[in-house]
This record gives C-alpha cells, sequence and structure tokens, in this order.
C-alpha cells in the first residue's frame, strides 16, 4: 500500500489553525482528485478542503469542533495503482471497510441506499439548507445513505440519522441524566461548532476585553419616513424599497465628518488607533449560520441608491452563505437593526476592532409633544455603544445628537457640508 499524507494546509491571513466543521468523506471511502473532503473554519472565514489526489481514505484526523494546526495530519489515502476504480463515491464507507466506519462512529443511515455523491464521485448532493441543518447537528453528510432522486440526502434522512444519534447518546447517559433528576429523552446536547463557535468567541472577547459605553437617544423620524415613503413612490415596479437602512448609513457618513475618532480600528497588538477617511460599513446581518458582518464599502463616495443596492447585495450573500472572506471583514463601524423586532432599546455588543457600533430600534407612531401641542409622531430610538477607552462619553453624546439631527432633518443628508467663515 502506497500511502499519501495530506496535512492541514496554510489558509493564509497567518492563520496558524483551523476547526473542522463538516467531513465529507470517511474511512474506507474512496474519493477523486479535487473532491471537496472537508469544509474547516478560520478566524476568518469557512473553507472547503479539495482532495490533493485520487485514493482510499485510510484514516481522518480530527471530529467537527476540533482544531487542527497547520502542517499536522488531516487525512491519510491510499494511493495504491490501480485500486479499485468502481469504489469511487462508493454508497457507503461502510460497505467498504465496516470496522473503519465503526471506529469513525458513523450514524445510522435514515434510509436504505447508496450516499449522496455524483456517479463520477462529485460531492455529496444535497441542499445548503440542509447542509448547514448538518453542521449544526454535527451529523457528517457522508455517513447518511440519501432517500431522494439519485441518492440526494433529503430534510427526512436527516432527521432520521439525528434520530438515531440522539437514540444512541441518550443510552450512554441514561445513568447520569437520572442522578440530576432528568429523564430519558429530555434533552439534547448540541455541539458548538464552526461559525456559531467563532461568533461565541468574538462575542465574549468583545464584551470581556471592551468597556462599553451605551447612550441611548430617542428620535423623530416622521420626515424621513414620508421621505422614504416619497422615493418608493418614484421607483419603477418591481424595483426593491428603501427601508431605513441606506438612509441611516449615509447620514452616518455626514457625521462621521465632524467625529472621524468613531471612525478608527484598534490595533491591540501595537497599541495603535488606525483612522480611516474611507467608511466601510457593516451591517450586522442574521444568517441561518448566525450573525455575520458584511461590508458595505466606501460609502461616503456611494449614493443613496448605490448604498441600498449594495447594502442588498452583501448581507443577501451573507444570508446564502456566498460572501466572500473580503466582505466579512474590513468594517470600520457597524450598524445594527432588528427591524420590526427592534423593541424600544437594546446593547449591541461592539465589533472588535470597531469602537463604535450603532443600532437601529423599532419605529413606532406614538403621541409626543410637538411644537407646543400633542402630534402623532414616528418615533425611533437609536441605541449605540462605543469602546470607553478611546471615545470620550461627551463625543459619544455629541455624535449621536449630530445624528439624530440630520435623521430629524433628512435634506441635510443631501446638502454638502459648509464650513464656517
Amino acid at each position: 500500500m502506497s500511502e499519501y499524507v495530506f496535512k492541514m494546509p496554510d489558509l493564509g491571513e497567518g492563520t496558524v489553525e483551523a476547526e473542522i466543521v463538516a467531513w465529507h468523506t470517511a474511512p474506507g471511502a474512496a474519493v477523486a482528485e479535487d473532491q471537496i473532503i472537508v469544509e474547516v473554519m478560520t478566524d476568518k472565514a469557512a473553507v472547503e478542503v479539495p482532495a490533493p489526489v485520487s485514493g482510499r481514505v485510510v484514516s481522518i484526523r480530527g471530529a467537527p469542533g476540533d482544531k487542527i494546526a497547520v502542517g499536522s495530519p488531516l487525512i491519510v489515502f491510499d494511493v495504491t495503482t490501480g485500486a479499485p476504480a468502481a469504489t469511487l463515491g462508493a454508497a457507503n464507507p461502510a460497505a467498504a471497510n465496516p470496522s473503519a466506519a465503526a471506529s469513525a462512529g458513523a450514524a445510522s443511515p435514515g434510509a436504505a441506499g447508496g450516499p449522496a455523491q455524483g456517479a463520477a464521485g462529485g460531492r455529496i448532493m444535497t441542499s445548503p439548507a440542509n447542509r448547514r441543518r448538518a453542521r449544526e447537528a454535527g451529523i457528517d453528510l457522508a455517513t447518511v445513505a440519501g432517500s431522494g432522486p439519485g441518492g440526494r440526502i433529503v430534510r427526512e434522512d436527516l432527521l432520521a440519522a439525528s434520530t438515531a444519534r440522539a437514540d444512541g447518546a441518550v443510552a450512554e447517559r441514561a445513568a447520569p441524566a437520572a442522578g440530576n433528576g432528568a429523564q430519558p429523552g429530555e434533552t439534547s446536547e448540541i455541539k458548538v461548532i464552526g461559525v456559531r463557535r467563532l461568533i461565541a468567541e468574538r462575542m465574549s472577547e468583545a464584551k470581556r476585553n471592551i468597556p462599553h459605553f451605551a447612550y441611548v437617544e430617542e428620535v423623530d423620524v416622521t420626515e424621513l419616513e414620508a421621505l422614504r415613503q416619497h422615493l418608493n413612490s418614484k421607483l419603477a415596479k418591481g424595483e426593491p424599497s428603501f427601508t431605513y437602512l441606506p438612509l441611516v448609513i449615509l447620514a452616518l457618513v455626514r457625521t462621521l465628518e465632524s467625529f472621524p475618532q468613531c471612525n478608527v480600528l484598534y490595533d491591540a497588538a501595537r497599541g495603535v488607533l488606525v483612522s480611516h477617511r474611507a467608511v466601510h460599513v457593516g451591517v450586522a446581518t442574521q444568517t441561518p449560520d448566525g450573525l455575520k458582518v458584511p461590508v458595505v464599502r466606501n460609502a461616503q463616495a456611494l449614493s443613496l441608491a448605490e448604498v441600498a443596492a449594495e447594502t442588498r447585495r452583501v448581507t443577501e450573500r451573507a444570508r446564502a452563505n456566498k460572501a466572500t472572506r473580503e466582505e466579512l471583514v474590513g468594517s470600520t463601524i457597524t450598524v445594527t437593526s432588528l427591524g420590526k423586532l427592534g423593541g424600544i432599546a437594546s446593547t449591541p455588543i461592539i465589533n472588535a476592532p470597531e469602537v463604535a457600533i450603532i443600532g437601529l430600534n423599532k419605529a413606532i407612531e406614538r403621541p409626543v409633544v410637538h411644537q407646543g401641542a400633542v402630534a402623532v409622531r414616528r418615533i425611533m430610538n437609536l441605541s449605540s455603544s462605543f469602546d470607553h477607552r478611546f471615545v470620550d462619553g461627551y463625543d459619544a453624546a455629541a455624535m449621536i445628537q449630530s445624528l439624530k439631527e440630520l435623521l430629524e432633518h433628512p435634506a441635510m443628508i443631501f446638502i454638502p457640508k459648509v464650513n464656517s467663515p
């Protein structure tokens, strides 16, 4: 047997290790060169790693959630000349090597049949949504037999595989569970891996290391809403309507002209604040894989329509898990919005190494005193957080007041700044 040891590759950007998110093969399976064998996660992005050679898998290292150092053995192939080609993309790794599959902890198949791989040994056949479900559940798709057309894995197959895993886990933990007062089947465990693990680590680090200064201000967006509705009335049929977000981004760009100390990144390793002339706005976006922050670059150079279009583009790519690493890094300040779920106020966590984040809360109509009389106005709160090490409370409040003024008088957003004589 001639073995080829494939080591964890250097994925760039100073990466020293990568976390295994999901294996797409297993010991005993035969793979073709360039076939995706494993998905890994670095601190920057998720990466699909292809097989460097054709051959049969002898062994793999690490389970989903494990971190493997760059340069450490990742997978071993048997590349002996004349290995049976018919087994490439074989239905079940256990069929080729039952003992190896058993030792790898293969899940019980959801239905009879082969794996969801192409006839030529291509990728496992299933939808992106099912890949995400498998990752979140810690299920290796290479061990699930698909019942769909051509062996495609469908959601029911994942449910069956998940049930089989849960039954086995409950059986193993039955005694401890009884001691804790829990009945068998009352609990389940989900391993925190991939994007969710990365989000948890970054949120914890930001909250632990950054002294957050929170500031909430009430904003009358009645005129902003009137402008938004007017702009939407002029759109051609089928064009996406304007939301508050692009208007707020443009107002934020104008505000930062007077508060450049809030458009900086803190380089903790060098102890340096890096000030940026360009405004690269991160847009916190909820996705099936968790919170991501795609970036609208050079917002200061874009029109309202361009900001709206670019915001839609990067957020849609993030939700579809198609965003590139470049589209997810490099923001200098972040805007977050919960839309209709925005509530009265929130305390957003700063997207380090930035020093400020602006949160939009729900806009509602309510009675307020306006020009000496009670009137119904549309009110929205801005919830912001600042890194108090570098942004003083006075400057933070002044910045939000400046942003409030622009949002309450939206025509000012589009008028060039006039310097005082």
